[in-house]
């Protein structure tokens, strides 16, 4: 159980779209990004920016995505490739980097409270008996694994990605509303909501920020005995 104020306001998947990311984050509430700041789109340095700022002045957090990680990963000396990451490279200002490498490294995996759960790529009932662990020195270990990529079958789709799976959302209890990224299934530019089987709800927020479409957030209201 993490402490958090009432009044959040949960960004989807910034992927450096910093101007849409600027207008999300003029707000009275605390903000929760659920990771993916960085690649894919036009700005991520601003982006990168605009979360130190809330950082700075208490006011907001992210959460590690997959594609954050993977930026830490290379920003510590891990061989990584791909276009993403390396245009990312390319892009951030030695300056920034110390900055953005501590910060991604306290970026927790997942928050719960007593209603709402918040994660980047999906959702294990162990994650709610078990703080996130620290960013790792290798691979990751199993939650970690699907609080970042989510549930996947190890095939991967016509389209190369890997082939991913939500029967995770079964499995959140009755009462809690799951806020994540990572998966764009929203077929009408608005959030995609799914209830599963238990009960609970997974609200999915990324809806094409910085990869052709835009940036999604929602204001919600904790209940008071949080």
């Amino acid at each position: 159980m993490r402490p958090l104020p009432q009044k959040l306001r949960v960004v989807g998947d910034v992927h450096g779209d910093a101007k849409a990311f600027a207008i999300a984050a003029d707000t009275d509430r605390f903000v929760v990004q659920l990771g993916d700041l960085v690649d894919d789109g036009p700005d991520t340095p601003g982006a990168l920016a605009i979360m130190f700022r809330l950082l700075d002045e208490r006011r907001g957090l992210f959460l590690l995505g997959n594609h954050d990680f993977k930026l830490a990963r290379a920003l510590r000396g891990d061989k990584i490739t791909g276009p993403g990451v390396e245009r990312t490279l390319a892009e951030l200002p030695v300056s920034m980097r110390e900055r953005t490498l501590e910060a991604i490294f306290n970026a927790p995996a997942w928050i719960a409270s007593r209603a709402a759960f918040f994660v980047h790529g999906g959702f294990h009932p162990g994650m709610l008996a078990q703080s996130p662990p620290q960013f790792p020195s290798s691979r990751p270990e199993p939650l970690l694994a699907r609080a970042l990529y989510g549930q996947t079958t190890g095939r991967v789709t016509g389209a190369g990605r890997p082939e991913r799976l939500l029967r995770w959302v079964d499995d959140i209890p009755s009462g809690i509303t799951l806020y994540c990224g990572h998966d764009q299934r929203s077929s009408d530019g608005r959030p995609y909501i799914r209830t599963g089987h238990d009960g609970g709800r997974a609200i999915f927020l990324d809806t094409g920020a910085g990869k052709g479409g835009h940036l999604s957030w929602m204001d919600i209201d904790l209940p008071l005995t949080e």
